[in-house]
């Protein structure tokens, strides 16, 4: 008997867990987006006028920032789409794409900004601190109201966390640059501004590795963080009549949307309904995982205790059985059987 559980519950109070709607979130996205772009633009003429790197860096960051938003944005949009055709799960990775595509463009940016600021730590040109400080403390202001706007939306997504990340890397670069246009003002430290901007350089490699190593986790099935798939499937094994589980696989659709399926063998008379059932509930209440697939199976009769694997064919009416075969020769990943053994 075999039996194959789809539960439809693909988990949206998960992925939403602030109660923020989607429409919400592009609201808030929307809002930060409009200001960053107008201040951007004046930043970029007075980082050129004061010869200010630090500033420039900054409103290149602020590029990033708003290239951040839209494609989140359109992330956004095209993971509401519904599933059709080839496109199974819908476009929901879009998200995951336009994180990947947040940190790689933060770490990009850092290897340019770092280049730079070492050629000015050589060489300082003259730069003017009053109007470093004075722009400076006005991105300080924007920055923050934008942070504000992108942690009303719902950070549990990746995608989100992508630009926010943005954001506030940017907000420390700010203060940094705010420190630096000081110093030259004070002192006439001209490097103060190179020093600046490698203090944004080390922020944005930070949020970078962090987006790039989170989304390629997603792209790679890994186990969703803080889930350990062995010790779940040894939970798992140890209910009532389950003798075996492989081919156990946990993934995440996209944030907050994980995913599981598995191949469950059952006890000789055991009801594969009810233990499936049992195991679902499991599932969605002990690890939140509420989209699992699991083939249900009677392990086979004539299997003695050190061959739970071996489901023997159907013998046609009137001939002899044939000798049992391995049920699953290439199982993928580990072997769960209830005990200390694992193989």
């Amino acid at each position: 008997m075999t039996e194959h559980a789809h539960s439809h519950g693909h988990g949206h109070s998960h992925s939403h867990s602030h109660g923020v709607s989607p429409d919400a979130d592009r609201r808030w996205l929307r809002a930060a987006l409009v200001l960053l772009t107008a201040y951007m633009a004046v930043e970029v003429v007075i980082g050129v006028v004061a010869q200010s790197l630090a500033l420039i860096s900054d409103a290149a960051h602020m590029l990033t920032d708003a290239v951040s938003i839209v494609l989140a944005l359109i992330a956004m949009r095209l993971s509401a789409r519904p599933a059709r055709g080839g496109y199974t799960y819908g476009l929901k990775r879009a998200e995951i794409l336009s994180a990947q595509a947040n940190g790689i463009t933060l770490l990009l940016l850092s290897v340019w900004l770092a280049y730079e600021a070492v050629q000015r730590l050589i060489s300082p040109p003259d730069v003017t601190g009053g109007l470093v400080l004075i722009t400076a403390l006005s991105g300080i202001v924007v920055n923050l109201i934008c942070t504000w706007l992108l942690s009303k939306a719902n950070r549990s997504s990746l995608n989100v966390e992508g630009a926010y990340q943005h954001i506030l890397t940017d907000l420390f670069g700010f203060v940094a640059t705010a420190v630096s246009g000081l110093v030259v003002l004070l002192t006439g430290f001209a490097q103060a501004d190179a020093i600046a901007t490698l203090v944004v350089v080390a922020l944005m490699l930070r949020a970078g590795t962090g987006l790039v190593r989170e989304s390629g986790r997603i792209f790679m099935e890994a186990a969703p963080a803080g889930i350990d798939p062995d010790a779940l499937g040894d939970h798992l094994v140890a209910e009532d009549e389950v003798v075996e589980i492989h081919d156990l696989h946990i993934w995440l659709i996209t944030s907050g949307h994980p995913a599981l399926s598995a191949h469950i063998l059952v006890a000789p008379g055991g009801d594969c309904h009810k233990v499936r059932r049992n195991l679902q509930e499991l599932l969605s209440g002990e690890y939140g995982i509420t989209h699992a697939t699991l083939q249900v199976d009677h392990v086979g009769e004539q299997g003695d205790a050190d061959e739970v694997l071996t489901l023997g064919p159907r013998p046609a009416p009137g001939t002899a059985p044939e000798p049992a075969a391995d049920h699953c020769e290439n199982a993928h990943g580990p072997v769960h059987r209830p005990g200390p053994h694992r193989h």
